[in-house]
This record gives C-alpha cells, structure tokens and sequence, in this order.
C-alpha cells in the first residue's frame, strides 16, 4: 500500500515536471505577472502575495508584481481577477472571504467555483481562541460551560462581520450549543485593543498576532483552531481535541487565476509553488510566523475551496450573518 502511494506521488511529481517543461519552452512568462491582492498592504493576504510574488520572480526570472486592489470585503479586486485576460498574466492571491462572500451579501458579480483556476494553497494561518485574563475560563471547557452559565453575557471581538475570527466564532456557538456575542470591529488592530481593554473577553485572534501577547501574559490561550496544533505554541492542544469535536477552522490563501487560464501555464506554476513551499528554510520562515506551509495540487486546492464553501454557506445561515 504505501509503495503504491510513492509510486503515485513520483508519477504526479514527474507529470508536474512534464509539464513545467513545455510551459517554459513556450516561453512563460515573456514579461512581468501581475498578482491581484484584493486587500491593503499589511495583512495576511498581503505579505504572503508579496512573499510568493518575490519567489517566483526569483525562480522564472521575471517580475511578478503585487497589485493591491482592496475594497468590499475582497471582492473589488476578486471581480478584477475574475474578469481579466486569461493568458497567466494576471494572477490574485486570496484568502477564505474569496467562498464566504456570496452568503454574506446579496450581489456578488463572481463565482468562486466557477471563475476561477486553482493553481494551490500556499499556507494555512489558524487561529488562537484567546480570552481577557479577566475572564474565569481557563480551558474550552470551561468558556463553554461558563457561556451555558451566562447566555448572551460573554462577548468575543470580530474584525469586521464577515471575516475570518467572525465566523471561528460562530461555528464555535454551532458546534458547542452557545451563544456569545459579537462585537465587530474595524479590523483586526482595533478588535485586539478591545480585547486587550476589556471591552470583549474572547477572541479567535490570528496565530500571528497571539504569539507575543500569550507568550508575554497578557491575554490567555486556550486553543488553536486548526486540525493539528501549532509549531509556535507547540503545548497548546486544538479546539477539537479539547472536547470540541469535529471543529476546525483556519483562514487560508491560495494562488488563483481566471477560468480559462492555459493547462500548461497552470502547471508550471503549481510545480514551482510545490517546489517553493517544501524548501526548508520558507517552512521555517512561515512556521515562526505562526502560519502552516503547505504547497498543494492544483485538484486539492480545488477541493478544499469547495469543502470551504460549503461548511462557510452553512455557518453563515446558521447565524443570520450578513454584511448588506
């Protein structure tokens, strides 16, 4: 069984080559890529855009160009990928709000199945459920049990409705039969100061930002919410394995590019983020960051987008979340 599955994995790795192999004899990319960011410099999406766009510059020998087009949760600049030539000129890296944005507002001029080619997932970045030092819960257990107490009393920060913390926390109110409530901010900054001042007592803060403030005492972890713990607070146990069963979410980006999109062109960059995400010293980087590395085909990325979408549709319905 597993000399099957290595024979698979040198067939795919080699049919990756093939046809990284006939892409660069036609000669891509001739001149500079331009990669959509559909948000502000500084985030997220942003830095891992801007630290893929400087790999495969370096690994094809032309500019791949960051080109922040930020606005409407994503979706100016996902609207601009979506409808642009689709000749591998023009790329985007996005995140999860790419599936959540059609359940949260009414016209959304993309599909994000449909629309768009999967070339692969860069890298997950979990989240942190961390409480005020104020609030007597010192495991998920018991900030459920404590929610159950106090129904409507216990308040988690959001960076916005809509975004990544936001609907942690509401599959967390799903799974766990609670109801904390929301108190949305204007992005991630100002919800942590409001954590940090007491405003909130809970928050699904990012693995990036968690780090230091954990590690200097000032706020409480209590979990990460991916699948698997963290490198970065290695003796910190999962949502899950906390008695959370079946809960797991992580905001995500990925290098798309409009449907349409030559097969060779997609092929070759697959194979060099591959390449580029399984080099030791970027795991290295991304796991002190926080993040998880990743590097995927382009069919499971395709499939964890529409894994994605569905269980955000469900989520989303679930607690009447809406931005229009």
């Amino acid at each position: 069984m597993a000399s099957n599955r290595l024979l698979r994995c040198i067939v795919q790795y080699l049919a990756l080559l093939a046809v990284a192999s006939a892409a660069t004899a036609q000669g891509y990319p001739a001149g500079p890529v331009r990669v959509i960011v559909p948000f502000p410099p500084g985030g997220g999406v942003d830095g891992t855009g801007r630290l893929i766009s400087h790999k495969l510059s370096e690994a094809l020998g032309k500019q791949f160009v960051v080109d922040n087009r930020p606005g409407a949760n994503g979706m100016i600049g996902s609207e601009l990928a979506a409808k642009a030539a689709k000749d591998g000129y023009t790329l985007m890296v996005n995140g999860a709000n790419l599936v959540t944005t059609p359940s949260l507002y009414r016209k959304v001029t993309y599909d994000p199945v449909r629309d768009f080619e999967p070339v692969s997932l860069i890298a997950l970045a979990p989240n942190v459920l961390v409480v005020h030092p104020s609030l007597p819960a010192k495991s998920v257990k018991e900030l459920i049990a404590l929610t159950r107490a106090r129904p409507g009393e216990v308040n988690y920060a959001g960076s916005g409705s809509g975004s990544t913390p936001h609907l942690a926390a509401e599959l967390f109110n799903t799974l766990a039969k609670v109801t904390m409530v929301h108190v949305p901010y204007r992005g991630t900054g100002p919800a942590i100061v409001g954590l940090m001042s007491g405003e909130a007592s809970v928050m699904f803060m990012p693995t990036t930002n968690a780090v230091s403030l954990v590690r200097a005492g000032r706020l409480r972890a209590l979990a990460v919410t991916s699948r698997e713990r963290v490198p970065a607070l290695a003796g910190l146990p999962t949502v899950a394995e906390s008695g959370l069963k079946g809960y797991e979410s992580s905001q995500w980006y990925g290098l798309l590019a409009p449907a349409g999109t030559p097969a060779d062109v997609l092929g070759l960059l697959n194979a060099q983020i591959m390449r580029i995400m399984q080099a030791p010293d970027m795991r290295q980087r991304l796991t002190g960051e926080g993040l998880v590395a990743v590097g995927s085909t382009r069919e499971q990325f395709a499939a964890h987008v529409e894994a994605e979408r569905v269980k955000w549709a469900k989520v989303i319905k679930a607690s009447g979340a809406r931005v229009d």
